[in-house]
C-alpha cells in the first residue's frame, strides 16, 4: 500500500504452565517467557507503532508482595523502550550477587516481571489520542486479587456510546469516553458481580472471609463474566485479559472480524494476532497452531487448565479480507498463496489492457508489500504465454525454421525493478508546493529500461485508498521514464465505504472511489442523488442501529466499476505528466475466489457484518455532507 494506513493492533498472551525453575533447567533461563514475549511482539511490530505495553502477573505471591507489573511506552520505538526498561531490573548491582539474578525462586520473590503470565500489546490508535493513557494493557485495580483486571486488545466498537450510557445507568462514573475504558469498566462490572455473588454463597455456607477469597479464585466463572460483559458489544475485537489471582483469557468477536491464533503444549500457552509469529517464536508447524474460533474465548485457569469455550453464539464468519491483502505478515503460508492468487486473477485483464503486446510492456510493483501479488500476476502472464507459444508453434507448420522457433520461445514478460524507496524522507518545508516537490522524490527510478513513448508501464499496488501518493509522487516519478502509458493495478477492489472495526478508514471524503462517484453524479446531471441520500441518512439518524439501511450504496448504483475506475484515473492524473494513465482494480468476485475463508468485504461492498457498521456509514456520509472531518464512530 503506497499510502500508509493505521490499522489493527497486535496482542500476545503467554502463560507458562511450569514453575520458573523448569525453564531455568531446560532452557538455561527463567526468562524464557519474557524472551518469547519480546520476540512475538517484535515479529508483530507492523501491527502497531503508536505505542507498546507489557503486563506481568506473578501467581500466588504472598500477601504484601507486589504481583502485577506493567511497562508502557508511546515513544518512537516503543517495543525497544518497553523492554529496555524491563531488562534494566535484571542488571547486577553491588547489593546482590550475580548468581541471585539467575535463581528463579529468588527472582520470582524479588524481581519485577519474573512471573508466569504475560500480556503484550502493540497499538495503532483509532480512538482517542496517542497519549500514554491510551496505550494497553490497561488496568482496573482492587485490593482483592480476584477483582483486579488487566486488558489489552485489538478492537474497535461501533457503539461505544451505548456501552458508556449503560455504565452510567449502572451508577458508574467512567473516567473517559473511549471504547477502551468502556470495555474495561464493562468487564470489571461483571467481574465484581461474580465475585460478590460467590462471596454471598460461600458466606452463607459458613466460610471465613479469608477462606472465601481462595474459594472465589477457584470458582470464578470466566466464561460467564465474558458472556455477560459482551452482550452489547458491536464491532470487531480480540481481547486478552488477566485476573489478579491468575486466570487469563483471550476472546474473539462472533463474526471473527479480527484475527487470533494460539498454540499450547504442556509447557506453555501462547496467543497472538498472527499465526506465523507463533510458528517462528516457538519453532512449531502451522498445523500445530490453532485459530481461535469466532465467538469463542480461550480460557486459562489459575491451575493451568485450558479450554476453548463459546462466549457468544457465532454469526456468519466475516473475517477481515484486508488482513489477507495487506495487514498480516505475508510469511503465513495461506496468506502468501492468497496474495499470489490475487495477482494471478488480475493477469487476464491486464493483458487485455495492454493489447497482449508483451514486447512493449514493462511490469513492476510499488511498494514492496505488493511484491507477492506481483509474483502472482507474472505467473498469470506466463500461463498465457504457454498457450500463446503452443499456438504460434503450430502456426509455423511441420518444418519450422530454427530462428522462427527461437523467436517464439524467447518471448518473456519484461520484469523490472522500476522504483526504489531511497530513504524515509522527512520534510520541514511548510509551503504546500515545496512539500509536494519533496514528496515526489521519495522514490527513485531505474532509468534506461523503458522505451520512450513506446512502452506501457504496468505497476501493481496492494490497494489504492486515497490516491494522494499516486497523484503527488508516484505517477510523476514514473513519468520521468517517459512511458507511453501507465497502468496502475490494485490487488484490492475499490474502497468505497468506511471501516469501523479497527482500520483507520472512517471518512468518506478520504476515498478516491467515493469522490469519483460524487463527481460522476455531478457530471451526468444526477447531483440530486447526493441530496436524496443525505436526507435518507438524516431521517434514520435516531433509529436503532438494527433498523438502519445503507443508503450510501445509492451513490455508486448508477455506475459500473469501470466507469468509477476511469474517473479515478482522470482525477489522480497530475496535469503536468505526459503519459496516459489507467487504473485497474480487483473485482470483489475475484477477491472472494482468492480468499475464500475470509470474506469480510464491507469496505468494498457496504455489506457490514454488524448493525453498528451501517450506523457508522450513515454517520460518515452525514459528516461528509456537513463538512465535519471526523471519524464516524467517535
Amino acid at each position: 500500500m503506497s499510502e500508509q494506513l493505521k490499522h489493527e493492533c497486535g496482542i500476545v498472551l503467554i502463560r507458562l504452565l511450569k514453575p520458573l525453575e523448569y525453564y531455568q533447567e531446560k532452557y538455561g533461563t527463567w526468562r524464557y517467557g519474557l524472551n518469547k514475549l519480546y520476540l512475538l511482539m517484535e515479529k508483530q511490530h507492523n501491527r502497531g507503532q503508536d505505542g507498546a505495553g507489557v503486563a506481568n502477573l506473578k501467581i500466588d505471591q504472598p500477601s504484601g508482595k507486589k504481583y502485577f507489573f506493567r511497562e508502557r511506552s508511546n515513544l518512537t520505538n516503543p517495543i525497544q523502550d518497553v523492554f529496555k526498561r524491563i531488562f534494566k531490573h535484571f542488571a547486577y548491582d553491588d547489593d546482590h550477587h550475580p548468581e541471585l539474578f539467575q535463581n528463579p525462586v529468588w527472582a520470582k520473590e524479588n524481581m519485577p516481571f519474573a512471573g508466569e503470565l504475560y500480556l503484550g500489546h502493540l497499538r495503532y490508535g483509532t480512538f482517542g489520542n496517542d497519549s500514554l493513557d491510551y496505550v494497553h494493557p490497561v488496568m482496573r485495580e482492587n485490593n482483592w486479587r480476584s477483582r483486579n483486571l488487566v486488558l489489552a486488545g485489538n478492537f474497535n466498537l461501533t457503539n461505544t456510546d451505548e456501552i458508556y450510557n449503560a455504565l452510567v445507568e449502572l451508577g458508574q462514573h467512567p473516567k473517559d469516553y473511549s471504547d477502551t475504558v468502556s470495555i474495561l469498566e464493562n468487564v470489571g462490572h461483571f467481574l465484581d458481580e461474580e465475585n460478590q455473588l460467590l462471596f454471598r454463597q460461600f458466606k452463607n455456607e459458613g466460610y471465613s472471609n479469608r477462606d472465601i477469597s481462595a474459594l472465589i479464585e477457584k470458582s470464578l466463572d470466566v466464561r460467564k463474566i465474558l458472556e455477560r460483559s459482551s452482550r452489547r458489544w458491536d464491532g470487531g475485537y480480540v481481547i486478552g485479559g488477566l485476573f489478579g489471582h491468575g486466570d487469563a483469557f483471550v476472546m474473539r468477536d462472533p463474526n471473527g472480524i479480527r484475527p487470533a491464533s494460539y498454540y499450547l503444549d504442556d509447557e506453555i500457552v501462547v496467543v497472538a494476532s498472527e499465526r506465523p509469529v507463533i510458528q517462528t517464536a516457538l519453532n512449531v508447524r502451522a498445523c500445530e497452531v490453532q485459530e481461535l474460533k469466532p465467538g469463542n474465548a480461550l480460557i486459562i485457569k489459575k491451575d493451568g487448565r485450558v479450554s476453548e469455550e463459546v462466549v457468544n453464539v457465532p454469526h456468519e464468519r466475516r473475517s477481515c479480507s484486508f488482513e489477507r491483502i495487506y495487514f498480516s505478515r505475508g510469511s503465513d503460508k495461506t496468506i502468501y498463496l492468497e496474495r499470489k492468487e490475487l495477482g494471478c486473477l488480475l493477469a487476464p485483464r491486464v493483458l487485455e489492457r495492454v493489447g497482449y503486446n508483451l514486447r512493449d510492456t514493462v511490469f513492476s510493483y510499488i511498494p514492496n508489500t505488493a511484491e507477492t501479488a506481483f509474483y502472482g500476476m507474472m505467473e498469470g502472464v506466463r500461463e498465457y504465454l504457454v498457450d500463446w507459444r503452443m499456438e504460434q508453434l503450430r502456426l509455423l507448420g511441420s518444418e519450422p525454421k530454427t530462428e522462427a522457433i527461437k523467436e517464439v520461445l524467447s518471448l518473456e514478460p519484461r520484469v523490472e525493478k522500476i522504483a526504489i524507496k531511497d530513504v524515509k524522507m522527512r520534510t520541514f518545508i511548510t509551503a504546500d508546493s515545496s512539500r509536494d516537490d519533496m514528496v515526489a522524490h521519495v522514490y527513485d527510478v531505474t532509468y534506461g529500461i523503458v522505451k520512450n513513448r513506446v512502452d506501457t508501464l504496468v505497476i501493481i499496488d496492494d490497494s489504492i485508498v486515497r490516491g494522494t501518493t499516486l497523484k503527488k509522487s508516484i505517477l510523476k516519478i514514473l513519468d520521468r521514464l517517459h512511458p507511453k502509458k501507465i497502468i496502475v493495478v490494485s490487488s484490492a477492489p475499490q474502497i468505497r465505504y468506511p471501516d469501523c472495526y479497527g482500520i483507520d478508514m472512517a471518512r468518506m471524503g478520504d476515498f478516491c472511489a467515493f469522490t469519483a462517484a460524487i463527481e460522476l453524479l455531478k457530471d451526468t446531471g444526477r447531483a440530486g442523488v447526493i441530496e436524496e441520500v443525505y436526507q435518507k441518512c438524516l431521517s434514520q439518524r435516531n433509529l436503532p442501529k438494527e433498523e438502519m439501511v445503507n443508503y450510501v450504496k445509492d451513490i455508486y448504483r448508477p455506475f459500473s466499476d469501470e466507469e468509477v475506475s476511469a474517473k479515478i484515473a482522470e482525477m489522480l492524473t497530475p496535469p503536468d505528466i505526459d503519459a496516459e494513465v489507467e487504473i485497474l482494480y480487483q473485482t470483489v468476485d475475484s477477491l472472494h475466489q482468492a480468499c475464500p475463508n475470509d470474506n469480510g468485504d464491507w469496505y468494498f461492498t457496504g455489506d457490514y457484518p454488524t448493525p453498528g457498521g451501517v450506523k457508522v456509514v450513515n454517520n460518515a456520509f452525514i459528516n461528509y455532507m456537513e463538512g465535519r472531518n471526523t471519524r464516524a464512530y467517535c
